[in-house]
């Protein structure tokens, strides 16, 4: 018969993973939840109360308790106490730009591949919240280097993810500047590149030098000539692969006994999603066949078709 494993310690927290364990501390971020599905987001203080429509009751009430308890009021009033997740953290912290919404952030990770230890190089920093992805994604040995032109947004960015991980994670930097102008004078070389800004396009040579043969270029874009724009520019460049556009829309669902059915809450377009492979220096991808629109490729187009001949 197997030795039982040990617990889980008490007071756990991982510096690079944002994630806290066992009792709740003064310090730390819980998320409130009523009867109606309303949140509050508080960060434990001693001796300290908290207010709402409903009563109050006391932050020593849920110091020193594990999360996943119900707190009641003064009024009478129920609260499902946990941590935030990851999720739920970036949709209700502060913003200076627009975030980058969970569903999209795990679609970069996923079809991005952001890998642990990976080295991510991140444009357009936002308000941090694709930012907390990458760094759990490249775990405690990789690195994400973030570039931002704004300085409101950068000092935004830099307290959110200060506040989620519970201090400067390690493996972060920012730079205040332009991606197209600092990465080439850094030298860097890496793996994957987010572009989330107004013209990505502008950043493709950039990117192109700084990233390893087989590394990934991934533009988040919110409007249809953005995507175009961004794409034609990459089938120019000549060395990338074909890039791949896509989008995701995700529907809630209302389950209760036999009334099943799609809820009425949907998050439908939020950006487009673009990503194309660096190719090896010199190489080029086989060239598509495609008929072309007038315009579309510069040097590449020659002209409408003939007409038939009938």
């Amino acid at each position: 018969m197997s030795e039982p494993t040990d617990p889980l310690p008490d007071v756990s927290t991982d510096a690079w993973s944002g994630v806290h364990r066992g009792h709740l501390r003064e310090g730390e971020w819980v998320r409130l939840v009523d009867s109606k599905g309303r949140r509050h987001n508080i960060c434990l203080e001693a001796g300290k109360r908290f207010f709402s429509n409903r009563g109050h009751f006391e932050h020593d009430e849920l110091i020193g308790r594990e999360e996943g308890f119900t707190v009641t009021s003064s009024a009478g009033g129920e609260y499902l106490v946990f941590r935030p997740l990851l999720s739920e953290f970036v949709v209700s912290m502060p913003r200076g730009a627009a975030v980058v919404y969970p569903k999209d952030a795990a679609q970069i990770v996923a079809m991005v591949d952001v890998f642990p230890g990976a080295h991510v190089v991140e444009a357009g920093v936002g308000s941090g919240a694709l930012t907390c992805s990458l760094l759990r994604a490249v775990g405690p040995h990789g690195r994400v280097s973030s570039y931002e032109r704004r300085e409101e947004f950068a000092d935004v960015a830099r307290q959110n993810v200060t506040q989620f991980f519970g201090g400067h994670h390690p493996a972060w930097s920012l730079t205040l500047g332009d991606l197209a102008e600092e990465l080439p004078a850094s030298g860097e070389r890496c793996d994957r590149i987010i572009l989330d800004m107004l013209a990505p396009w502008e950043c493709l040579d950039a990117a192109a030098a700084a990233l390893l043969p087989g590394g990934i270029v991934c533009a988040y874009v919110a409007t249809t000539t953005q995507l175009s724009r961004f794409v034609e520019t990459v089938r120019v460049h000549g060395g990338f692969t074909e890039p791949q556009a896509w989008e995701s829309l995700v529907r809630d669902w209302h389950v209760e006994g036999l009334a099943v059915r799609p809820g009425h809450k949907m998050i439908g377009h939020t950006a487009f999603l673009v990503t194309a492979r660096r190719m090896a220096p010199g190489q080029k991808p086989p060239l598509k066949r495609r008929r072309p629109a007038p315009g579309a490729y510069g040097e590449d187009y020659t002209g409408p078709r003939p007409a038939s001949e009938s």
